[in-house]
Protein backbone atom coordinates (compact mmCIF):
# COMPACT_ATOMS: atom_id res chain seq x y z
CA UNK A 1 0.00 0.00 0.00
CA UNK A 2 1.63 3.39 -0.70
CA UNK A 3 2.23 5.84 1.79
CA UNK A 4 1.60 8.71 0.44
CA UNK A 5 0.24 10.59 -2.60
CA UNK A 6 4.20 11.29 -3.95
CA UNK A 7 5.08 7.59 -3.49
CA UNK A 8 1.45 6.68 -5.39
CA UNK A 9 2.12 9.63 -8.25
CA UNK A 10 5.71 8.56 -9.32
CA UNK A 11 5.12 4.90 -8.71
CA UNK A 12 2.16 5.05 -11.41
CA UNK A 13 3.62 7.23 -14.02
CA UNK A 14 6.43 4.50 -14.22
CA UNK A 15 3.69 2.03 -14.39
CA UNK A 16 2.08 3.65 -16.94
CA UNK A 17 4.78 3.49 -19.08
CA UNK A 18 3.29 6.69 -21.08
CA UNK A 19 5.72 9.47 -19.16
CA UNK A 20 9.25 8.80 -16.94
CA UNK A 21 10.64 11.59 -14.51
CA UNK A 22 14.22 11.71 -13.13
CA UNK A 23 13.13 11.65 -9.72
CA UNK A 24 9.79 11.57 -7.71
CA UNK A 25 9.98 15.47 -6.49
CA UNK A 26 9.43 15.97 -10.01
CA UNK A 27 6.65 14.23 -10.55
CA UNK A 28 5.21 15.58 -6.96
CA UNK A 29 5.88 19.38 -8.73
CA UNK A 30 4.08 18.52 -12.24
CA UNK A 31 1.18 16.84 -10.69
CA UNK A 32 0.54 18.15 -7.04
CA UNK A 33 0.05 21.78 -8.21
CA UNK A 34 -0.11 23.99 -11.57
CA UNK A 35 -0.39 27.74 -12.42
CA UNK A 36 -2.58 29.91 -10.89
CA UNK A 37 -4.17 26.83 -8.33
CA UNK A 38 -4.88 28.98 -5.58
CA UNK A 39 -7.10 31.76 -6.76
CA UNK A 40 -6.02 35.84 -7.24
CA UNK A 41 -6.62 38.32 -5.47
CA UNK A 42 -9.18 38.04 -2.37
CA UNK A 43 -10.63 35.37 -4.36
CA UNK A 44 -7.26 32.98 -3.25
CA UNK A 45 -8.60 29.57 -2.05
CA UNK A 46 -6.78 26.89 0.19
CA UNK A 47 -5.62 23.77 -1.78
CA UNK A 48 -5.27 20.16 -0.53
CA UNK A 49 -2.22 19.32 1.69
CA UNK A 50 1.20 19.10 0.43
CA UNK A 51 4.04 17.08 1.44
CA UNK A 52 5.76 17.89 4.80
CA UNK A 53 8.88 19.07 3.52
CA UNK A 54 9.38 21.45 0.66
CA UNK A 55 10.78 20.19 -2.91
CA UNK A 56 13.71 22.71 -3.79
CA UNK A 57 13.66 23.02 -7.30
CA UNK A 58 17.89 23.06 -8.01
CA UNK A 59 16.86 25.78 -11.51
CA UNK A 60 15.42 28.35 -8.96
CA UNK A 61 18.04 28.37 -6.82
CA UNK A 62 21.93 29.11 -7.69
CA UNK A 63 24.81 26.65 -6.81
CA UNK A 64 26.03 26.96 -3.52
CA UNK A 65 29.25 28.66 -4.28
CA UNK A 66 32.34 27.86 -3.04
CA UNK A 67 33.73 29.86 0.32
CA UNK A 68 37.38 28.56 0.94
CA UNK A 69 40.28 30.03 -0.45
CA UNK A 70 44.18 29.77 0.23
CA UNK A 71 45.38 33.65 0.81
CA UNK A 72 49.21 32.54 1.08
CA UNK A 73 48.87 29.55 -1.76
CA UNK A 74 48.39 32.74 -3.94
CA UNK A 75 51.40 34.34 -5.96
CA UNK A 76 53.25 36.82 -4.05
CA UNK A 77 53.86 40.56 -5.54
CA UNK A 78 57.49 40.53 -4.59
CA UNK A 79 59.76 43.57 -4.55
CA UNK A 80 63.06 44.76 -3.29
CA UNK A 81 61.45 45.24 0.95
CA UNK A 82 58.95 42.64 0.94
CA UNK A 83 55.78 40.92 -0.32
CA UNK A 84 51.96 41.12 -0.75
CA UNK A 85 49.36 38.13 -1.52
CA UNK A 86 45.71 39.01 -1.73
CA UNK A 87 42.18 37.01 -2.19
CA UNK A 88 39.90 39.31 -4.65
CA UNK A 89 36.37 38.50 -6.17
CA UNK A 90 38.49 38.35 -9.14
CA UNK A 91 40.59 35.04 -7.81
CA UNK A 92 37.27 34.24 -5.11
CA UNK A 93 34.31 34.68 -6.84
CA UNK A 94 32.11 34.89 -3.84
CA UNK A 95 33.77 37.75 -1.93
CA UNK A 96 32.07 40.47 -3.93
CA UNK A 97 32.21 42.77 -1.07
CA UNK A 98 35.65 42.23 1.02
CA UNK A 99 38.61 41.22 -0.49
CA UNK A 100 41.84 40.42 1.59
CA UNK A 101 46.05 40.85 1.48
CA UNK A 102 48.49 39.21 3.44
CA UNK A 103 51.73 41.76 2.98
CA UNK A 104 55.46 41.39 4.76
CA UNK A 105 57.64 44.04 5.31
CA UNK A 106 61.32 43.54 5.81
CA UNK A 107 62.97 45.72 8.41
CA UNK A 108 63.53 49.00 7.06
CA UNK A 109 61.22 48.28 4.28
CA UNK A 110 57.83 50.58 3.39
CA UNK A 111 55.31 50.04 1.44
CA UNK A 112 55.16 53.76 -0.53
CA UNK A 113 52.80 56.17 -0.16
CA UNK A 114 49.59 55.35 -1.82
CA UNK A 115 45.60 55.38 -1.77
CA UNK A 116 42.98 53.39 -2.79
CA UNK A 117 40.06 54.78 -5.33
CA UNK A 118 37.53 52.34 -4.40
CA UNK A 119 37.84 51.19 -0.63
CA UNK A 120 39.01 51.14 2.84
CA UNK A 121 41.80 49.48 4.53
CA UNK A 122 41.24 47.99 7.35
CA UNK A 123 44.54 45.84 9.15
CA UNK A 124 45.66 43.21 11.81
CA UNK A 125 48.74 43.45 13.34
CA UNK A 126 50.65 39.95 13.16
CA UNK A 127 53.60 39.61 13.97
CA UNK A 128 56.48 43.04 14.60
CA UNK A 129 56.14 46.56 14.62
CA UNK A 130 55.72 49.10 12.05
CA UNK A 131 54.55 52.73 11.92
CA UNK A 132 51.57 54.85 9.61
CA UNK A 133 51.34 57.81 8.13
CA UNK A 134 47.93 59.08 6.72
CA UNK A 135 46.70 62.58 5.19
CA UNK A 136 43.11 63.29 5.12
CA UNK A 137 41.72 65.88 2.95
CA UNK A 138 41.51 68.58 5.41
CA UNK A 139 45.58 68.23 4.73
CA UNK A 140 45.93 66.73 8.62
CA UNK A 141 48.07 64.18 9.17
CA UNK A 142 48.71 61.54 11.74
CA UNK A 143 51.70 59.50 12.59
CA UNK A 144 51.08 56.03 14.67
CA UNK A 145 53.29 53.60 15.47
CA UNK A 146 51.97 49.74 15.69
CA UNK A 147 52.28 46.48 18.01
CA UNK A 148 50.89 42.84 17.35
CA UNK A 149 47.28 42.52 17.88
CA UNK A 150 46.83 46.74 17.28
CA UNK A 151 44.19 47.79 14.45
CA UNK A 152 44.48 50.91 11.58
CA UNK A 153 41.91 51.79 9.36
CA UNK A 154 42.21 54.67 6.87
CA UNK A 155 39.06 55.96 5.13
CA UNK A 156 38.50 55.13 0.80
CA UNK A 157 41.13 57.69 -0.79
CA UNK A 158 43.42 58.58 1.99
CA UNK A 159 46.56 58.92 1.38
CA UNK A 160 48.62 56.43 3.44
CA UNK A 161 52.43 54.69 4.17
CA UNK A 162 53.66 51.55 6.26
CA UNK A 163 57.21 51.26 7.33
CA UNK A 164 58.64 48.46 9.46
CA UNK A 165 60.22 49.79 13.01
CA UNK A 166 63.03 47.95 14.63
CA UNK A 167 65.15 45.08 13.53
CA UNK A 168 62.63 42.40 12.82
CA UNK A 169 60.23 42.16 9.76
CA UNK A 170 56.46 43.01 10.20
CA UNK A 171 53.55 41.59 8.63
CA UNK A 172 49.97 42.19 8.87
CA UNK A 173 46.69 41.11 7.18
CA UNK A 174 44.72 44.03 5.24
CA UNK A 175 41.28 43.72 4.46
CA UNK A 176 39.31 46.35 2.23
CA UNK A 177 35.65 46.93 1.94
CA UNK A 178 35.21 45.88 -1.78
CA UNK A 179 35.85 42.82 -3.10
CA UNK A 180 37.21 43.68 -6.52
CA UNK A 181 39.51 46.30 -4.67
CA UNK A 182 43.13 45.06 -5.47
CA UNK A 183 46.64 45.77 -3.56
CA UNK A 184 48.30 45.36 -6.78
CA UNK A 185 46.37 48.35 -8.53
CA UNK A 186 46.81 51.10 -5.67
CA UNK A 187 47.84 54.55 -6.86
CA UNK A 188 51.39 55.09 -5.61
CA UNK A 189 53.60 57.82 -5.78
CA UNK A 190 56.58 56.74 -7.58
CA UNK A 191 54.59 55.44 -9.97
CA UNK A 192 52.83 58.74 -10.55
CA UNK A 193 55.64 60.59 -10.37
CA UNK A 194 57.68 58.27 -13.54
CA UNK A 195 54.92 58.92 -15.90
CA UNK A 196 54.04 62.43 -14.94
CA UNK A 197 56.55 65.52 -17.16
CA UNK A 198 59.34 66.13 -15.64
CA UNK A 199 58.22 69.91 -16.36
CA UNK A 200 55.19 69.89 -14.11
CA UNK A 201 57.29 67.80 -11.39
CA UNK A 202 59.47 70.77 -11.56
CA UNK A 203 56.67 73.30 -11.43
CA UNK A 204 54.94 71.51 -8.77
CA UNK A 205 58.42 71.73 -6.15
CA UNK A 206 60.45 73.85 -7.09
CA UNK A 207 62.88 72.23 -8.49
CA UNK A 208 64.79 71.71 -11.82
CA UNK A 209 63.21 69.40 -13.78
CA UNK A 210 66.40 67.40 -14.43
CA UNK A 211 66.79 66.41 -10.81
CA UNK A 212 63.91 64.09 -11.09
CA UNK A 213 65.98 61.65 -13.90
CA UNK A 214 67.18 59.71 -10.74
CA UNK A 215 63.73 59.03 -9.25
CA UNK A 216 62.15 55.54 -9.44
CA UNK A 217 61.07 54.12 -13.06
CA UNK A 218 58.28 52.69 -12.21
CA UNK A 219 56.47 51.59 -8.84
CA UNK A 220 58.83 50.76 -5.96
CA UNK A 221 55.79 49.31 -3.98
CA UNK A 222 57.64 47.65 -1.46
CA UNK A 223 61.16 49.29 -1.11
CA UNK A 224 63.67 48.24 1.47
CA UNK A 225 65.72 50.80 3.38
CA UNK A 226 67.88 50.91 6.30
CA UNK A 227 66.42 49.98 9.75
CA UNK A 228 64.69 52.97 11.36
CA UNK A 229 65.30 52.42 15.31
CA UNK A 230 62.21 52.16 17.50
CA UNK A 231 63.51 55.37 19.70
CA UNK A 232 64.32 57.18 16.24
CA UNK A 233 60.28 56.43 14.88
CA UNK A 234 58.09 59.44 15.28
CA UNK A 235 54.90 59.31 16.58
CA UNK A 236 52.00 62.18 16.39
CA UNK A 237 48.98 60.81 17.50
CA UNK A 238 45.46 62.28 17.39
CA UNK A 239 42.85 62.38 20.18
CA UNK A 240 41.38 58.83 20.80
CA UNK A 241 37.85 59.80 18.85
CA UNK A 242 39.64 60.34 16.42
CA UNK A 243 42.86 58.23 15.99
CA UNK A 244 43.45 55.72 13.00
CA UNK A 245 44.92 53.41 15.77
CA UNK A 246 43.02 50.86 17.88
CA UNK A 247 44.63 48.58 20.79
CA UNK A 248 42.52 45.56 19.71
CA UNK A 249 44.05 43.47 22.33
CA UNK A 250 44.77 45.77 24.97
CA UNK A 251 41.13 47.79 25.19
CA UNK A 252 38.51 46.30 27.73
CA UNK A 253 35.61 48.18 25.70
CA UNK A 254 36.91 45.44 22.77
CA UNK A 255 36.01 41.83 24.67
CA UNK A 256 33.11 39.95 23.71
CA UNK A 257 33.67 36.01 25.53
CA UNK A 258 31.20 33.14 25.21
CA UNK A 259 32.00 29.74 26.04
CA UNK A 260 34.53 27.70 24.54
CA UNK A 261 36.58 31.07 22.80
CA UNK A 262 37.37 34.57 23.37
CA UNK A 263 36.53 37.36 21.09
CA UNK A 264 38.16 40.83 20.60
CA UNK A 265 35.79 42.98 18.37
CA UNK A 266 35.93 46.88 17.43
CA UNK A 267 32.95 48.37 15.70
CA UNK A 268 32.46 51.71 15.03
CA UNK A 269 31.39 51.88 19.07
CA UNK A 270 34.93 51.12 20.53
CA UNK A 271 37.05 52.64 17.33
CA UNK A 272 35.37 55.69 15.57
CA UNK A 273 37.42 56.53 12.86
CA UNK A 274 35.93 53.03 11.35
CA UNK A 275 33.38 54.06 9.58
CA UNK A 276 32.64 51.44 7.29
CA UNK A 277 34.03 48.29 8.70
CA UNK A 278 33.78 46.02 12.27
CA UNK A 279 36.63 43.67 12.46
CA UNK A 280 38.74 41.46 14.86
CA UNK A 281 40.40 38.37 16.68
CA UNK A 282 38.67 35.33 17.66
CA UNK A 283 39.89 32.47 19.79
CA UNK A 284 38.12 28.90 19.62
CA UNK A 285 39.26 26.65 22.45
CA UNK A 286 40.20 23.18 21.61
CA UNK A 287 36.53 21.68 20.98
CA UNK A 288 35.24 25.03 20.73
CA UNK A 289 32.22 26.06 18.68
CA UNK A 290 31.47 29.42 17.55
CA UNK A 291 27.46 28.27 17.58
CA UNK A 292 24.72 28.46 14.60
CA UNK A 293 24.42 32.15 13.99
CA UNK A 294 23.97 35.12 10.88
CA UNK A 295 24.88 38.23 10.16
CA UNK A 296 22.07 40.80 9.56
CA UNK A 297 23.55 43.84 7.82
CA UNK A 298 27.26 42.80 6.37
CA UNK A 299 29.28 40.19 4.86
CA UNK A 300 31.81 38.19 6.88
CA UNK A 301 35.67 37.47 5.87
CA UNK A 302 37.81 35.31 7.77
CA UNK A 303 41.87 34.76 7.48
CA UNK A 304 42.82 31.67 9.54
CA UNK A 305 46.09 32.51 11.84
CA UNK A 306 46.65 29.22 13.41
CA UNK A 307 45.36 25.50 14.26
CA UNK A 308 42.52 23.89 12.56
CA UNK A 309 38.64 24.98 11.68
CA UNK A 310 35.58 23.22 10.30
CA UNK A 311 32.64 25.90 8.49
CA UNK A 312 29.25 24.64 7.96
CA UNK A 313 27.39 27.50 5.99
CA UNK A 314 23.65 27.57 5.32
CA UNK A 315 22.25 29.18 1.62
CA UNK A 316 18.99 28.72 1.80
CA UNK A 317 16.67 26.34 -0.74
CA UNK A 318 18.24 23.45 1.06
CA UNK A 319 21.77 24.22 0.27
CA UNK A 320 24.49 23.57 2.59
CA UNK A 321 28.46 23.61 2.66
CA UNK A 322 31.25 22.14 5.09
CA UNK A 323 34.61 22.96 4.52
CA UNK A 324 38.31 22.89 7.17
CA UNK A 325 40.77 25.55 7.19
CA UNK A 326 44.37 25.97 7.73
CA UNK A 327 46.26 28.72 8.70
CA UNK A 328 46.53 30.80 5.43
CA UNK A 329 43.13 30.06 4.27
CA UNK A 330 40.22 32.35 4.25
CA UNK A 331 36.39 32.03 4.09
CA UNK A 332 33.51 34.05 2.92
CA UNK A 333 30.25 34.39 4.09
CA UNK A 334 27.49 36.40 2.60
CA UNK A 335 25.31 38.51 4.47
CA UNK A 336 22.24 36.35 5.71
CA UNK A 337 23.85 33.46 5.23
CA UNK A 338 23.63 30.79 8.52
CA UNK A 339 27.37 29.78 9.53
CA UNK A 340 29.16 28.12 12.78
CA UNK A 341 32.38 27.53 13.33
CA UNK A 342 34.41 24.88 15.35
CA UNK A 343 37.59 23.78 16.37
CA UNK A 344 38.60 20.84 14.92
CA UNK A 345 42.05 20.85 15.86
CA UNK A 346 44.68 20.29 18.62
CA UNK A 347 45.56 23.61 19.50
CA UNK A 348 43.56 27.22 19.70
CA UNK A 349 42.00 28.40 16.52
CA UNK A 350 43.05 31.78 15.48
CA UNK A 351 40.70 33.88 13.33
CA UNK A 352 41.29 37.39 12.17
CA UNK A 353 37.18 38.23 10.83
CA UNK A 354 36.56 41.41 9.16
CA UNK A 355 32.66 42.80 8.03
CA UNK A 356 31.89 45.35 5.54
CA UNK A 357 29.65 47.28 8.09
CA UNK A 358 30.66 49.63 11.55
CA UNK A 359 27.89 48.05 13.06
CA UNK A 360 28.42 44.49 13.96
CA UNK A 361 24.86 42.45 14.30
CA UNK A 362 24.06 38.81 14.41
CA UNK A 363 21.09 36.55 15.48
CA UNK A 364 22.21 33.03 17.08
CA UNK A 365 19.91 29.70 16.02
CA UNK A 366 19.61 29.13 19.74
CA UNK A 367 18.44 32.50 21.24
CA UNK A 368 15.81 32.39 18.32
CA UNK A 369 14.65 29.05 19.50
CA UNK A 370 14.39 29.59 23.41
CA UNK A 371 12.55 32.75 22.72
CA UNK A 372 10.21 31.21 20.52
CA UNK A 373 6.77 29.79 22.20
CA UNK A 374 6.45 26.11 22.35
CA UNK A 375 3.39 25.20 20.26
CA UNK A 376 5.46 27.06 17.47
CA UNK A 377 8.54 24.90 17.58
CA UNK A 378 6.28 21.90 17.82
CA UNK A 379 4.57 23.05 14.44
CA UNK A 380 8.17 23.83 12.98
CA UNK A 381 9.54 20.24 14.24
CA UNK A 382 6.63 18.39 13.47
CA UNK A 383 7.38 14.53 14.65
CA UNK A 384 9.85 15.78 17.21
CA UNK A 385 8.96 14.61 20.42
CA UNK A 386 8.02 17.35 22.80
CA UNK A 387 10.86 16.49 25.44
CA UNK A 388 13.33 17.23 22.48
CA UNK A 389 11.63 20.43 21.85
CA UNK A 390 11.50 20.57 25.92
CA UNK A 391 15.58 20.30 25.65
CA UNK A 392 16.10 22.85 22.56
CA UNK A 393 14.31 25.79 24.77
CA UNK A 394 16.85 25.41 27.38
CA UNK A 395 19.50 25.18 25.24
Amino acid sequence: MFTNRRDFLGSAALASGLVTFSSVAEATDKYLAKAGDGGFGRQAVGLPPGETVAYHDPKEVAAMPDFKFSLDGNKPKVTSGGWAKEATVHQFPISKGIAGVHMYLEPGASRELHWHAIAAEWAFVIEGRCQTVVIEPSGASEINNFEPGDLWYFAKGHGHSIQAIGDKPCHFILSFDNGAFSEHGTFSITDWIDVTPKEMLGLEFGLPKDLFDAFPKGEAYIQSGPILKASDALEAPWPKESTHKFRLLRDPKAARDFDGGAFRLATIDEFPAQKTMSGGLMTLKRNGLRKLHWNVNANEWHYYLKGRGQVAIFGSGGRGKVAEFGPGDVAYIPQGFGHAIRNIGDEDLEIVQTWDNPKFEEIDLDKWVQSSPRYLLGNNFTGVPEATISQLKRG
